[in-house]
């Protein structure tokens, strides 16, 4: 027996990295789990590593995108039969540059991946999870969700966004059975942040290596943070244990954040 035996999960960016992780801790714990990502070939080497059969499935989209957003959760719908779980994991950073040097589309860009995304992910899954007097929200936040680093404008603005959205929404159906929380991971050295990670250092004034040292310097642990970590948090929060915790930003981040 798990801890969510009998719950659907949607988790989008679910083929890589922190939501990969998340999918697979689901599964560990009895739940039926749909993944999404772009890449077909990436989602077929990932669920041949969940190896959790008809338990997982996959729905591609693109989450920038309104349409695919609300697809990948009435997808979930179809396959499962309901959706009890939602951790809009997918986003990211990119175009990184001191604010004066920013452009509109680079803010635009940062914003639906990270905060429209979730928005409209949340907004269809609701409708959902309201009817039947359940669910649980698991939003990806970020430590730069709760502070400010220079010429990473865009991630820390859209991550803060996401942050206001998870507590008014919490205030919304507090009394409907539903959670939603914020999950503020510190760094992690995924495929994600070694695509980005160069560019954001470079904008900082430092290396790669200099700026993952940064990080894990900044934390109390002195070390960068794991996908698991973030995992172990989200099964809480997804659980029956979970239920008290709610318009909460959760910081998994080795002591980083100061609150």
């Amino acid at each position: 027996m798990g801890v969510l035996d009998g719950r659907v999960a949607c988790v989008t960016g679910g083929t890589r990295g922190i939501g990969l992780a998340i999918a697979k801790a689901f599964l560990d714990e009895g739940a039926k789990v749909v993944i999404n990502g772009r890449n077909p070939d990436k989602a077929a080497a990932s669920i041949a590593e969940l190896n959790a059969g008809d338990n997982v499935h996959f729905i591609a989209g693109n989450v920038k995108q309104r349409e695919d957003c609300e697809a990948i959760v009435h997808g979930t719908v179809e396959h499962f039969g309901k959706i009890d779980i939602l951790v809009p994991n997918a986003g990211g950073g990119s175009n990184h540059a001191p604010v004066a040097q920013l452009t509109d589309e680079a803010m635009e860009d940062a914003l639906l991946w990270n905060f429209w995304h979730t928005f409209w992910t949340m907004r269809t899954a609701l409708n959902y999870m309201i009817p039947q007097q359940w669910g649980r929200i698991i939003n990806i936040s970020s430590v730069e969700g709760k502070v400010g680093k220079p010429a990473i404008a865009t991630y820390v603005a859209s991550k803060h966004a996401i942050n206001g959205l998870t507590k008014s929404c919490a205030k919304e159906v507090g009394t409907l059975g539903i959670t939603v929380n914020a999950l503020c991971p510190g760094a992690i050295e995924t495929d994600v942040m070694m695509a980005e990670g160069p560019g954001a250092a470079e904008a900082m004034g430092m290396t790669y290596e200099g700026l993952l040292n940064v990080f894990a310097q900044e934390s109390a642990v002195k070390r960068l943070n794991e996908c698991e970590d973030v995992a172990l948090v989200a099964v809480l929060l997804a659980s029956d244990a979970g239920a008290g915790i709610t318009g909460s930003m959760i910081s998994i981040d080795g002591g980083t954040s100061p609150y």
